[in-house]
């Protein structure tokens, strides 16, 4: 996981004002990088409970008064750094103009789950994986609401809601599975899998 942060420009400021704030938020956008990035690093390394904030200044180079300008403590932090990540998970498919019947980028985040799976186990070690799938069920829920409004389905709002956080929860339960069983599978065919289940179970019910 990796910190991505947009910067935000308002139309109605004047140019040198909007050169200044695009400045100013390229420069916390990196300092919030550095500081996910030594903690993504030190995770790997020792466990959460022994990592102190001190520790993730040293690695990241940045002092004690900026880190307490931007997170509260180490957990505020990696959570920070979770939603950052479900945040540009769950806009991935409109961002790229995907098919409305694609609920879920599933085979994306497989991929960068395989990838990162010294991460991901360090995380579960730490105990705060269930942490980081209560924040995501809540983002792709709210994203799968989205899509299946957009793909036309024809449900009550409340209805369409339930479904959509039953779904997520079928997401994670699916990525356990996977995963206990050594991520062998392709995840393009996991993400065929967990389509195939939601349009022939929950959804088309």
């Amino acid at each position: 996981m990796s910190k991505k942060v947009r910067a935000v420009k308002t139309k109605t400021q004047p140019k040198s004002a909007a050169k200044r704030t695009s400045k100013t938020d390229r420069r916390i956008l990196r300092t919030r990088n550095l500081l996910g990035d030594a903690l993504v690093a030190l995770l790997q390394e020792r466990n959460f409970e022994d990592i102190t904030v001190q520790d993730v200044l040293d690695r990241a180079g940045v002092g004690r008064s900026t880190f307490y300008v931007h997170f509260r403590d180490k957990d505020d932090l990696f959570l920070s750094d979770v939603e950052d990540f479900f945040e540009l998970c769950s806009g991935l498919l409109k961002r790229h103009n995907a098919s409305p019947k694609r609920l879920l980028p599933v085979e994306e985040v497989f991929t960068h789950i395989r990838e990162m799976r010294e991460f991901y186990a360090a995380v579960v070690r730490s105990g705060k994986i269930n942490d980081v799938i209560a924040l995501g069920r809540g983002f792709f829920a709210r994203s799968i609401d989205e899509r299946l409004f957009s793909a036309g389905v024809k449900l009550d709002p409340l209805e369409r809601s339930a479904k959509a956080h039953a779904l997520a929860g079928s997401f994670f339960s699916l990525l356990d599975w996977w995963i206990d069983k050594g991520m062998k599978a392709d995840p393009k065919e996991m993400d065929a899998l967990f389509h195939r289940m939601a349009w022939n179970g929950l959804v088309n019910q």
